[in-house]
């Protein structure tokens, strides 16, 4: 049975990379720093429960928020066990924003009950009105064992369709870094292959992408990168 898991985490993470969503460093990535080139509603939601390697990233997430352009709103929040933790509401100080961001708890007692319920609540959040594009990145390991721990009720789950037709209502495109938590994710190939599907599958219904390399990261260099690439592309202006 242990041998049938592993196949299955296998056949799923190749169907993954044939679809484009694996993301590794390329050619592109080593001609310079990518700015985003449009203003954005962003909001940044970690999950608190992330391994402590996720800590490391705290700077270049920073300097990411920083080098949004004038006109930006960011919101930063912690996704963790019973609500959403709101560290920044929206706001255009970006360096209060940054400076907001802290390493992630760590630990099982901050896991959520599942990431999707609070994209949802932070999806509420998101300003009414406005000329800016609205986007949310979530760093997360996709897992949602809420319901079980199989492929449907894991990628098909309740609660993330319920946060896909709020971003889709909102009009608010979903981007999706992974990493994994202190929990299944750092242990078993088939709960990241199931929350990388999940991951996937909430960018690409709404019109966001999904960023990930393997089972684990290394650095998330190169995700920024890609991210403003990704968003100046969708929106038509290169840097």
């Amino acid at each position: 049975m242990r041998k049938f898991y592993s196949l299955v985490a296998a056949i799923i993470l190749a169907f993954a990379a044939l679809n484009g969503v694996m993301t590794p460093a390329s050619a592109r990535d080593q001609k310079g720093e990518r700015r985003v080139s449009v203003p954005l509603n962003l909001a940044i939601l970690i999950q608190d429960d992330l391994v402590s390697r996720v800590g490391n990233e705290i700077n270049v997430t920073r300097e990411f928020i920083n080098s949004l352009p004038t006109g930006s709103q960011v919101m930063v929040g912690y996704i963790r066990a019973g609500s959403l933790q709101v560290a920044q509401p929206f706001t255009s100080d970006l360096k209060s924003a940054g400076k907001s961001l802290r390493v992630p708890v760590g630990s099982t007692s901050a896991s959520p009950y599942n990431p999707y319920v609070e994209v949802r609540d932070a999806l509420k959040r998101f300003p009414a009105s406005g000329g800016n594009h609205n986007a949310l990145l979530l760093i997360s390991d996709g897992l949602d064992t809420s319901r079980g721990f199989d492929f449907s009720s894991s990628v098909n789950s309740i609660d993330l369709d319920r946060a896909v037709r709020e971003a889709k209502r909102r009009d608010v495109a979903i981007y999706t870094f992974y990493a994994p938590s202190v929990g299944l994710t750092s242990r078993s190939r088939l709960a990241v292959s199931f929350g990388q599907s999940a991951l996937n599958r909430i960018a690409n219904e709404t019109g966001g992408r999904a960023f990930f390399q393997g089972t684990d990261y290394v650095t998330f260099d190169a995700y920024f990168r890609n991210l403003s690439e990704t968003i100046n592309e969708q929106y038509g202006r290169a840097y």
